[in-house]
């Protein structure tokens, strides 16, 4: 053939660039044989995000940002394109969600799709059409989150610590420091004084102390010997028998029958006895007032009627 070489050199340029052009969008993520349905987004602001960027949802890729356009014009100005697999309907009430894509400060798109309870419609009146215009938010990531916590927190040590400064500044200006110091001082020797005359008490008055302890305990140590030695056993058993004795005195005496028995009991023996000493009594009394009745002595024999 006549262009026989020719056409297989384009054949073979024709491979080349499909070849580059699908190794390219293979090397991006892009399967250029699977269908995709476009969607849209309108952000005022993308945070880094950028084409090719991943589309995920509940964090399994199903597309890429395909295009990003912008009209300074608007409040909204960035528009967002992304392409997801075909075979993914979308419900109504989902939201093309800005998020942090890793550590490392790459952003990419999320699909939040709502519950089914949430979401109200069913069959094809609960979904999206392809290539509309979803609702979108921004969701601050996690080094994003703690800078803002973190500058939070730093700006309130800042401040606690100028107040610190402050304090610290009005009481060496005030003179406070100083007095404190010195009242650190004298607290600091009247503790070395305290420490001298407590380790004075203790080479001096703590040995005699302990001498005075050990007296003590060697004399009741003796005092315990000397306990043991006594009869304790005879000296109980005299105690019993002078305690049986009283309680044999104590039954005769209530008993009535013995003297002492009588002589609380019988009001007869009582009278007879009170009026013998009454009698004794009366006779003492005569004889102290003449007693020459009872005693007859005369030098001359007379008698004295």
């Amino acid at each position: 053939m006549k262009y026989a070489r020719e056409i297989k050199v384009g054949a073979l340029a024709t491979l080349c660039l499909f070849l580059l052009f699908f190794g390219f969008n293979f090397l991006k993520g892009v399967n250029i044989f699977s269908p995709t349905n476009s969607f849209h987004g309108l952000y005022p602001d993308l945070h880094g995000l950028e084409e090719q960027a991943a589309v995920y949802i509940r964090g399994h890729k199903v597309g890429q940002v395909d295009r990003i356009s912008y009209d300074f014009t608007r409040d909204s100005a960035f528009t967002v394109d992304i392409s997801i697999n075909k075979d993914i309907a979308l419900p109504q009430g989902t939201q093309m969600a800005l998020i942090a894509d890793g550590l490392l400060g790459g952003m990419a798109i999320e699909l939040q799709l709502p519950s089914c309870s949430d979401s109200g419609l069913t069959g094809e009146a609960g979904l999206i059409e392809k290539g509309s215009f979803l609702p979108t938010t921004y969701v601050p990531g996690l080094m994003e989150s703690l800078q803002g916590e973190l500058l939070a927190h730093v700006d309130d040590a800042i401040q606690n610590v100028d107040s610190l400064v402050a304090e610290l500044r009005g009481q060496v200006e005030g003179g406070h420091l100083k007095n404190t110091l010195s009242n650190a001082d004298r607290i600091s020797g009247d503790l070395a004084n305290v420490s001298t005359d407590l380790k004075r008490m203790m080479n001096k008055q703590v040995p005699a102390i302990v001498n005075n302890a050990d007296t003590a305990i060697a004399n009741l140590n003796t005092i315990v010997s000397d306990l043991k030695k006594a009869d304790l056993a005879a000296t109980v058993a005299r105690v019993d028998t002078a305690v049986d004795g009283v309680n044999g005195l104590i039954a005769d005496v209530r008993s009535q029958e013995g003297t002492l028995g009588q002589l609380i009991y019988n009001k007869s023996l009582y009278d007879h006895i009170d009026a013998t000493v009454i009698s004794a009594d009366s006779l003492l009394v005569d004889l102290k007032a003449h007693p020459k009745r009872y005693v007859h002595f005369s030098v001359f024999g007379k008698k004295d009627k």
